[in-house]
């Protein structure tokens, strides 16, 4: 299901010559990219290629990149025009669920909320995710998988413009990483974010996303639209060429 024409008028990200550098090491390379509102988008590249970086930076978590409402300088030149906007509700997933041992899981996802509205939209966000019957549980009475769940109902209460996903099933099992895909998507087709997905997995990011991104040496060497209808599943053969066209870039090869 492609999101709605209508919706792809409105960038939900706008970054301009985004440069983020670490003891002179240069991680992102004055970064051009839109994304539009109600788009999945998916970022590959090899450790350390500023994926995270990135992602933090977009979050607001990172205010010592250049662009970040401020004029860009590059060797005490200053130039025009760099920016990072993105929406003013934007929810973050990391690849551990991040819940506090000591809180229920009701309270974990309610963290930061209040109002006479909050606990219902808890309990319900919490249902979309297949944990209903669990608030009370601790979360260490929760399996990984559950722990995730819970970690996306904290973002949904929080009804985002821009969903963050930063590996949030790296640490899962096979199996439990499919259910979570399918769990994602259908997520994202209902409530329609933004979705910025950082993975090093090549067939997670052609099975979920529209879009995908690989950050090669502080930049954007390639922007690829997956033009497959959902769902999509590992097994489809027509997704092999998006495959072989993103491990080159990646600059790997698969062995026939």
């Amino acid at each position: 299901m492609a999101p709605h024409t209508e919706q792809l008028t409105r960038p939900a990200v706008q970054l301009r010559s985004l440069t983020r550098s670490f003891d002179e090491r240069v991680v992102l390379d004055g970064i051009d990219l839109d994304i539009p509102a109600g788009q999945f988008v998916a970022l590959l590249g090899h450790s350390g290629s500023g994926k995270s970086t990135l992602l933090r930076a977009v979050a607001g978590l990172d205010h010592e990149v250049t662009g970040w409402g401020s004029p860009l300088l590059e060797q005490g030149r200053e130039l025009g025009g760099g920016q990072l906007t993105a929406p003013d509700r934007v929810s973050v997933v990391f690849q551990d669920s991040r819940l506090l041992p000591w809180r229920r899981v009701l309270a974990n996802v309610l963290l930061g909320l209040d109002g006479s509205q909050a606990e219902q939209k808890g309990r319900d966000a919490l249902a979309e995710v297949g944990l209903r019957g669990r608030e009370r549980a601790w979360p260490s009475e929760l399996s990984g998988g559950e722990q995730q769940r819970a970690a996306l109902a904290r973002s949904l209460v929080r009804e985002p413009e821009l969903l963050l996903a930063d590996e949030p099933f790296g640490a899962l099992d096979a199996l439990t990483r499919i259910k979570m895909h399918n769990l994602l998507r259908e997520l994202w087709e209902r409530h329609r974010p933004s979705v910025l997905l950082v993975t090093h997995d090549v067939d997670e990011a052609i099975v979920l996303a529209d879009r995908v991104l690989v950050l090669d040496r502080g930049r954007i060497g390639l922007d690829l639209t997956i033009d497959r209808p959902h769902p999509r599943t590992y097994r489809d053969p027509l997704l092999g060429e998006y495959r072989e066209r993103l491990l080159a870039a990646l600059g790997v090869t698969e062995d026939h």
